[in-house]
């Protein structure tokens, strides 16, 4: 019998990386999307391709075996695959999952399997599964919930490659960076075993990799992106051929890297290599990745377990640097009524409507006798005082 997975979310990442490799593992895939266009596509379409990127050339795959459901119009329809699937994946935006939890939270209680679904988000967020498992019991009835294991197991990821913005007339093809990571926690399986994707890394402790991807690969390609688009830079890569740019963006991962060597045993060494690779790889200008692309939504990316505030309210609870990551911050703060993101545009309502010290409370969610607190509410002062 043929292996189906369900991905949420028929967007660049979800075609382009996810469905892209669960294609190779030989699983249908069932896309599920609100928006009628995607949809319409891919009903539409029997194949499209993936030109992956790198400074070697590229190389294009084809996808083919998928079909496509509008949960909009068809909640009913999505239900019943769940209740037969093997995999739920997901790549909507981490706001997003709440709004997807309650049909995949039906589609689990209807299944009658004897292997339970596997349920893997793939957000650029730490824990995401876990807020879409907590959704998902929010919308599943308490008597059912003891035995909610039986039929469903949620699994966290950390997943890492670069979707740039893509040409207007592309359709459903997608260009995007060769280089991947996909990391998923293997535990929560148990005697059932993980599904068997190839591309997937699994492991039994996830945190190292969340925190070494979001802290250097999301740190660091923020940080070129809020300073480059403060300097009127047009892509990542124009941004990092600036000799100021690229020496502020290594020196934010300095001080990332002193985190995740301290926290995660990981050597110093082999944590610099990590970083250099990294810089190569945002680095590179065949992928065109505009600064604005990459700056957007700026809210949650100054949010408290995001790629600053995460790592830096950690470092001033041990005592380490974080000066330059406040840098980043004050950058980020500055991307302010950008044309097409709404972030953008709430961020400079809310530093125009509050003090510093609200500011920084709503928009990183640190607590006020956090010890990095006062450095936040500086660098909010400074933007406010520059913006008046």
């Amino acid at each position: 019998m043929e292996k189906k997975a369900i991905h949420f979310g028929g967007g660049n990442i979800g075609r382009g990386f996810v469905a892209e490799f669960l294609h190779a593992a030989g699983y249908e895939v069932v896309f599920v999307d609100v928006m009628d266009a995607i949809i319409n596509s891919l009903q539409n379409t029997k194949s499209y391709q993936v030109t992956e990127v790198s400074d070697k050339g590229e190389t294009t795959k084809t996808i083919t075996n998928y079909r496509a459901i509008n949960s909009k119009t068809n909640e009913s329809d999505v239900i019943n695959e769940i209740a037969t699937a093997d995999i739920v994946t997901c790549a909507v935006g981490p706001n997003i999952l709440k709004f997807i939890a309650p049909v995949i939270a039906k589609g689990i209680d209807a299944r009658t399997n004897a292997t339970p679904l596997a349920v893997v988000a793939c957000e650029n967020a730490i824990g995401a599964t876990d807020t879409l498992h907590q959704f998902i019991k929010n919308n599943t009835d308490q008597d059912r919930l003891d035995s909610m294991s039986d039929r469903a197991r949620f699994a966290n990821s950390a997943i890492d490659r670069i979707v740039p913005a893509q040409a207007p007339d592309s359709g459903l093809n997608v260009r995007i960076e060769k280089f991947y990571e996909w990391v998923v926690e293997s535990t929560p399986f148990g005697e059932y075993g993980h599904p068997d994707i190839p591309a997937i890394h699994w492991v039994s402790n996830l945190e190292p990799y969340i925190e070494r991807k979001l802290f250097t690969v999301n740190t660091g390609h923020a940080t070129a992106a809020y300073y480059g688009y403060n300097a009127g830079k047009k892509t990542i890569a124009e941004a990092l051929k600036d000799s100021r740019i690229r020496d502020i963006v290594r020196d934010v991962l300095q001080e990332t890297a002193s985190l995740i060597v301290d926290k995660h045993e990981i050597s110093a060494a082999e944590q610099q290599e990590y970083v250099e690779t990294i810089i190569t790889r945002i680095s590179n200008p065949y992928l065109e990745d505009s600064v604005e692309r990459v700056g957007r939504a700026p809210i949650r990316k100054v949010s408290r377990k995001e790629r600053f505030i995460g790592p830096a309210s950690q470092l001033a609870e041990r005592g380490g640097k974080f000066q330059s990551l406040m840098g980043s911050l004050e950058m980020a703060l500055r991307f302010q009524n950008v044309e097409g993101d709404e972030e953008s545009e709430e961020l400079a309502k809310v530093l125009k409507e509050n003090s510093p010290a609200d500011a920084a409370a709503q928009l990183t969610g640190l607590e006020r006798d956090h010890p990095l607190f006062p450095h936040v509410v500086k660098v909010v002062d400074v933007v406010q005082s520059d913006t008046k």
